[in-house]
């Protein structure tokens, strides 16, 4: 007998996994929104909105139109890159949650291109290019500290994302502000912008930016034998050390390709997505965006192809939600609107959290184990 046999829930979880598992992923999807959107309407029913008006206003939001569709699908472009950051390194055994940070850097790095006077085209390239290193840059941070120290990655994350946030308030304040409108960087110029995909929208081309880095982590991870490697380590590592796969290789490149990835992210925010085309001080575009991306990847199931479409429905959420807030004579408020979005989501992500629920448990033991060990060496001290 396992101990999560033994521990209160562990029978319940065991059960729910077993039902879970028994059917098709698609399937396992569709009943879970069914049922995110159920309670997502009771709540709204119990606090006196009309839960289908207010769904008809979400779905016309959303998808109801060329515009629509085009707004929800330029809001799940950076959505796209961040789940992958994590997802990557979910693959690989570790919960990396440092794509918030890393998106701030890598957006930071896409308006220094201002600066240039290139060509167009290879200014857009040059912008892609500094972005995507600076993230694959600050995530060798925590990469280090574990290959070297052993520190556990959610904590050295979650610290180089305060890092990140304040050198790029820093950087927005004093380096990069634009002298006629000190609330803002110097905006990027047309020549490194992405091209307007749909006019009239907010969709620009980084939407292939984002598909086709999703196929790249798609080809990599189940078609070469370094991604196969990478998956190995993550499912057991014990096994994949013995038959000869190196753990601290799996690691470092785990962090390097999700940290382009978050850069990447940074870059379809700032390079392709009008009016603005910079950073507004409090970084308001940016915020969130490596955490969204975190249930991104659990609702597509941490699959670069079930990630494109996740993040489609998110930004369907995001696009139609602000029409949920204007729609009929008795609109539903953003506080709602927000707790039915985090209901549907929530419900989506269950099957995958069953999934992963055994390494979470891994990782917060291992995270205790460092803890507990570093303690007594304090007070020793």
């Amino acid at each position: 007998m396992t101990a999560s046999e033994v521990q209160p829930g562990g029978r319940l979880l065991r059960g729910v996994h077993r039902t879970l598992t028994g059917l098709h992923p698609a399937l396992e999807s569709v009943l879970a929104a069914v049922v995110g959107l159920l309670v997502g309407a009771a709540l709204m029913y119990i606090w006196g909105y009309d839960p289908w008006k207010a769904y008809w206003a979400l779905l016309r939001g959303a998808y109801g139109g060329s515009y629509e569709i085009a707004s929800s699908i330029a809001r799940g472009v950076p959505l796209v890159l961040t789940a992958l950051t994590f997802s990557i390194c979910l693959r690989g055994g570790m919960f990396n949650i440092g794509a918030e940070g890393q998106v701030y850097v890598g957006a930071a790095a896409a308006v220094c291109v201002a600066y240039f006077k290139l060509p167009p085209g290879l200014h857009l390239l040059v912008g892609i290019a500094f972005a995507a290193v600076a993230g694959a840059v600050w995530s060798l941070g925590p990469a280090l500290l574990k290959l070297t120290r052993g520190v556990h990655e959610v904590i050295s994350t979650i610290m180089f994302n305060w890092i990140a946030r304040f050198l790029v308030f820093y950087l927005v304040a004093y380096v990069l502000v634009d002298a006629r409108q000190g609330q803002r960087t110097v905006q990027i110029p047309l020549s490194a912008r992405f091209p307007v995909l749909v006019r009239g929208t907010d969709l620009s081309y980084s939407v292939f930016l984002a598909v086709a880095f999703a196929l790249f982590v798609y080809f990599l991870l189940w078609h070469t034998a370094t991604g196969y490697e990478v998956r190995a380590a993550g499912l057991t590592p014990t096994a994949a050390r013995y038959g000869g796969i190196s753990i601290r290789r799996t690691i470092a490149l785990s962090f390097v390709l999700g940290g382009i990835g978050a850069g990447l992210a940074g870059a379809a925010t700032t390079m392709g997505l009008p009016p603005t085309y910079a950073i507004i001080s409090g970084l308001p575009q940016l915020m969130n965006l490596g955490f969204d991306g975190m249930a991104v990847a659990m609702v597509g199931r941490n699959h670069p192809l079930g990630i494109l479409v996740a993040a489609l429905f998110f930004g369907g959420l995001n696009a139609g939600g602000r029409v949920m807030q204007f729609y009929g004579s008795n609109p539903v408020p953003l506080e709602m609107v927000r707790v039915v979005m985090g209901a549907i989501v929530l419900a989506m992500a269950i099957p995958e959290l069953v999934r992963v629920f055994p390494a979470m448990a891994a990782s917060g033991r291992a995270l205790v184990r460092m803890l507990s060990r570093r303690k007594p060496a304090e007070e020793a001290a």
